[in-house]
């Protein structure tokens, strides 16, 4: 028969009316942040923080993907043979959640064909050929930008998907700053919560004057009133950069850097913008439902370089770390620049990896080849030894309750797999399982191990989320 079906809610303190930050002219800053729900306390591996981003060196060829976030895959719009220069657009589509791709280097196209994802979609994709010189395409200009709508279509133009891992074209984030949303609060996200992920962090300290300037264009052209850096505490340094360039232009009554606990996941947007306002974005809904945007500090800083020099997103800095790698380090890397190249240019393994994740532990992807490209979306790459990956085989629930505690979206976990199993759609609806966003933190306090998350991926995949 199996265990009854039960149905646990996670207790919530209820905030006094008169306590609810409103959305309107009432803007003030933070001076600490708001109580949020759930989240772990993931063990602090950073080997990579003091380690200064090198430039890898191009390689003798990229794959570039036609799908680099979420929504539609765009249409190659160059063809076997032809010449391509950087900064070129290659790829575009008219879907409205779509950015065009441009090329990352300069070179002869040498075939336009399909490659297969780690989750096993195939997806078409470019290969160039490199010349090595680097050739700068003729239309690179830096783009005129004195209202919203040139905005919009300057950072659709750039091809800027967020640079945090959220995956989603970073143009439809500006758009929700129309009046219907009435956006008075911009949240610069420099959480980077996940173990091992430094590249955000050296961000805000090599170039924390780019984090501010293209944190100021957004508030001046869309009107946003405030803006909130939200930094956890492990980043001292980089939270007296900000700090420090924020005092030389002048933004201390619209703009400050909030001191966040470390903890995961800090970084997720309904999270960020619980613990900077104490607004809560409804289920299945936006942060600009309750008056904010979220953007990466990366996002952020490419905006102000792209408004001065014109180039598109053709690069991408990534952490490269695990006990397998010979050399870890951060690395900007061009768009389409294969794991193996990167593997080399790292020094190589000291010992054969027993698994490689794209991205974070938490909630990166592992991957089948080393032959597998970089696309925007990726931040990272752990090359774990069999000593940091244990098999550790699930067994029964015990019904502690712990993943309904971890769960920041206040969700019920423990009834997935029953409800899977069962097929009971109904049921699966009941627990608001499109409001889960796979952060794993259900799966990571289970003492029974069970896969929660991918019973939550099932869930999802049934209701049609």
């Amino acid at each position: 028969m199996g265990l009854p079906k039960i149905r646990l809610t996670a207790k919530k303190k209820k905030t006094p009316e008169s306590e609810v930050p409103a959305v309107g002219p009432q803007i003030r800053l933070p001076k600490k942040p708001y109580r949020t729900h759930g989240g772990i306390h993931a063990e602090n591996i950073k080997n990579t923080s003091n380690s200064p981003s090198e430039e890898m060196p191009i390689p003798p060829r990229v794959i570039i993907s036609m799908r680099q976030h979420i929504g539609a895959q765009c249409e190659p719009l160059v063809k076997p043979g032809d010449f391509v220069t950087v900064g070129q657009k290659i790829a575009d589509s008219q879907s409205f959640v779509c950015a065009p791709i441009h090329s990352s280097v300069s070179g002869r196209v040498k075939s336009v064909g399909t490659i297969l994802m780690p989750n096993g979609e195939e997806i078409k994709a470019v290969e160039i050929e490199t010349d090595g010189r680097q050739v700068v395409c003729e239309d690179v200009k830096p783009p005129h930008i004195t209202n919203p709508n040139e905005l919009y279509a300057a950072v659709r133009e750039s091809g800027l998907a967020d640079l945090g891992g959220e995956v989603l074209p970073a143009f439809v984030k500006p758009n929700y700053s129309a009046p219907d949303y009435a956006v008075d609060t911009l949240i610069i996200n420099g959480a980077e919560c996940e173990p091992y992920l430094t590249s955000d962090r050296r961000e805000m300290l090599e170039a924390p004057e780019d984090i501010i300037e293209g944190s100021k264009l957004l508030m001046d052209i869309l009107d946003i009133e405030r803006v909130i850096i939200g930094v956890e505490d492990s980043k001292s340094e980089a939270m007296a950069k900000l700090h420090e360039v924020i005092s030389e232009k002048e933004l201390s009554g619209k703009m400050c850097v909030l001191k966040l606990k470390a903890s995961y996941p800090h970084g997720a947007e309904k999270v960020l913008v619980k613990a900077c306002t104490n607004r809560i974005v409804p289920m299945g809904g936006i942060p600009a439902d309750v008056g904010c945007m979220v953007l990466n500090v990366t996002s952020a800083a490419f905006l102000a370089r792209y408004v001065r020099t014109g180039m598109p997103l053709i690069s991408k800095r990534i952490t490269v770390d695990g006990s397998a790698i010979a050399q870890p380090k951060n690395v900007t890397v061009p768009i389409g620049a294969l794991i193996s190249d990167i593997t080399e240019f790292c020094g190589g393994f000291k010992e054969t990896p027993r698994k490689v994740v794209v991205g974070g532990p938490m909630m990166g992807t592992a991957l089948y080849t080393l032959d597998y490209p970089i696309i925007k979306q990726n931040n990272g790459l752990i090359f774990m030894s069999a000593d940091e990956v244990g098999a550790i085989e699930p067994t029964d629930c015990i019904r502690c309750g712990r993943c309904v505690s971890a769960c920041p979206m206040c969700l019920t976990p423990v009834n997935v797999q029953y409800l899977v199993q069962k097929r009971d759609i109904r049921g699966i609806n009941d627990i608001n399982v499109k409001g889960c966003m796979e952060c794993g933190c259900c799966a990571y306090v289970c003492p029974a191990h069970r896969p929660l998350v991918q019973f939550l991926r099932m869930a999802k995949d049934l209701c049609g989320n």
